[in-house]
């Protein structure tokens, strides 16, 4: 298997190439599993943000939920918010957006209950994407319908080199 070197926060890893496209490959960089890599990279992460310069994490299902965890976690953060790719049965009235991503096959579905975009609503938001070679969480309007409900829609791209 071929792979791409990768430093990022200070660790060394080598990541799988995978095809997404006949023209397109990328490294995959995975989290799960990963407690150094997380650790290391949620600190980076943080480091990049002003100390009281937003109000909530907020991110997509499902390879950001670790990272955004554990940000939450060294930041002392009490919530933060995930859209999931599923409607729950916690969720009242849930809203969606419908996203076709690099790495899923399809178009998906990503849902949040209206308990939590009334949360957010007026608050400053990190908004973290779990695919950063393309950074399409935002430009592709896969969170559009949440981020229009905050003041602030923070983000800052974080460049693993």
């Amino acid at each position: 298997m071929h792979t791409y070197s990768l430093t990022g926060a200070g660790l060394q890893r080598e990541l799988p190439i995978c095809k997404v496209t006949d023209d397109l490959h990328i490294g995959a960089f995975i989290c799960f599993g990963d407690a150094e890599l997380t650790v290391a990279c949620a600190k980076a992460m943080l480091e990049l943000l002003e100390p009281g310069s937003y109000d909530y994490l907020f991110t997509a299902e499902a390879k950001s939920i670790p990272l955004i965890h554990e940000m939450a976690r060294q930041s002392g953060a009490e919530k933060y918010f995930i859209a999931r790719k599923g409607e729950k049965v916690y969720m009242p009235d849930p809203i969606h957006v419908e996203d076709k991503s690099i790495t899923t096959a399809g178009t998906q579905r990503l849902y949040l209950g209206s308990d939590d975009a009334a949360m957010i609503r007026g608050k400053r938001i990190v908004l973290m994407d779990d695919v950063i070679s393309t950074g399409g969480i935002v430009p592709s309007g896969r969170i559009s319908i949440f981020s229009t409900l905050a003041r602030r829609l923070i983000t800052e791209p974080f460049v693993m080199r």
